[in-house]
């Protein structure tokens, strides 16, 4: 990768949690082009010590949660102090670490992830898969559920495949048995990072959302497709969807994605006065362009092209939701917004904005090279690659979130548990 191809440009500035094996301890950091900056070493060069809240460690701590718990004002003038040091050669030199040298941590403690279900296309899609109608309540609130926070892999961590009991599609009138997952799928997410936190008993004001919200990543929502058919009623998914959920390691702060906001799609009906945007109309949700790559054998399938914008409910509206009714917020927790499926289509006419492999079992949503070389589920040795990329349309620049990557482990052989 080239320094003009860099996603992580001067633009940008994402914070991160990384190690390396001069110095093994995880502390905090930046990215910039080709290299890490480590935070914690300009802490303790003094370089933060006028900006209110760093009278104690807080790049030095092995998560950012201490930074993050902090002021917005906190977070804008650090942004601005780290544009002015990095402009200087120098400085920068002096705290680079080479990124192909350090290795990424997840980036914040976390105590709570839920995860939403909120594409219009995905949405409908699934439905008509299963002969159902979305229901009513689907247009009235952000439909969300509780995950599990011990799901959370950062990129490049591989991902077995999961164990569950599942009914045999070959042979659908024979018991349920426990076995592998035989559909294995992602899901093209991202992940809301959570910042300062809100007591328990009180409910946000959707024009306060913005200043909960630390930062954006990739999401990776992995679904086990055989095993969420079986266990989904009543209560909802909870094998299927927990044997991993990788995020990208760099949060792109709320500061940077300023400059990326965009007007939402329209709402019908209307939605209900705590959740109805009452900000500026162009600054109702993001403009990130996302997509997903499985390589297999070598061979690498570009199968979903979308955008966060895309979203019937924006991630404003979800984390306005996800406090309603009093539960709180709490820093360094994480949102999945759900599977960005948009109804984008190709040259050819494919439905290009399908953001998991299930929704591809309708006809019409189909992609003819991926279909021939029989991709429909993901295999052992698969690996799935995501990306995004935005436009600062203050500034004309470009950047982007890095990889969120994984590849599939075999499951684990039979009987070795026990």
């Amino acid at each position: 990768m080239t320094v003009t191809e860099s996603p992580f440009t001067i633009d940008n500035l994402p914070y991160g949690v990384i190690s390396t094996p001069e110095k093994p301890t995880p502390r905090c950091a930046t990215a910039l082009e080709e290299d890490a900056i480590d935070l914690s070493a300009l802490e303790r060069d003094g370089y933060f010590k006028s900006i209110p809240g760093f009278e104690g460690e807080v790049f030095s701590m092995p998560t950012l949660n201490t930074f993050a718990s902090l002021p917005k004002e906190t977070h804008v003038q650090t942004r601005a102090a780290l544009l002015d040091l990095l402009s200087d050669n120098d400085i920068r030199k002096a705290y680079a670490i080479p990124l192909s040298k350090v290795q990424n941590h997840l980036p914040m403690e976390t105590k709570n992830f839920s995860d939403f279900y909120c594409s219009l296309e995905h949405t409908r899609n699934c439905s008509e898969l299963f002969s159902l109608k979305p229901p009513p309540s689907w247009f009235v609130i952000p439909s969300v559920y509780n995950g599990r926070q011990s799901s959370l892999r950062i990129s490049g961590t591989p991902i077995r495949r999961p164990w569950g009991v599942t009914i045999d599609p070959n042979r659908p009138n024979d018991p349920p048995a426990f076995r592998p997952s035989s559909r294995f799928d992602f899901e093209l997410e991202m992940g809301v990072y959570l910042s300062h936190p809100l007591p328990p008993g009180e409910i946000l004001d959707i024009n306060n959302a913005k200043d909960h919200i630390f930062g954006l990543v990739i999401l990776n929502d992995w679904s086990a497709r055989d095993i969420q058919s079986f266990e989904m009623a009543p209560l909802g998914p909870f094998h299927s969807k927990g044997s991993g959920t990788s995020i990208s390691p760099w949060i792109i702060p709320i500061e940077a994605l300023e400059g990326s906001l965009c007007h939402a799609r329209p709402q019908d009906p209307a939605p209900l006065r705590h959740l109805a945007w009452k900000g500026e109309e162009d600054e109702a949700t993001f403009d990130i362009e996302l997509t997903a790559r499985v390589i297999r054998k070598g061979k690498s399938y570009t199968v979903t092209e979308t955008n966060l914008k895309e979203l019937y409910w924006t991630p404003f509206q979800q984390i306005t939701h996800l406090c309603s009714a009093g539960e709180g917020l709490s820093t360094g927790d994480i949102f999945g917004t759900g599977t960005i499926t948009s109804d984008r289509t190709n040259d050819q006419g494919e439905q290009i904005g399908v953001a998991c492999l299930l929704e591809r079992g309708l006809e019409r949503n189909i992609l003819s090279e991926a279909s021939k070389d029989g991709l429909q589920f993901l295999e052992d040795g698969d690996e799935v690659v995501m990306e995004g990329w935005c436009v600062n349309h203050l500034t004309g620049g470009k950047f982007g979130f890095g990889e969120c990557r994984a590849m599939i482990l075999p499951a684990l052989a039979e009987g070795s548990w026990e």
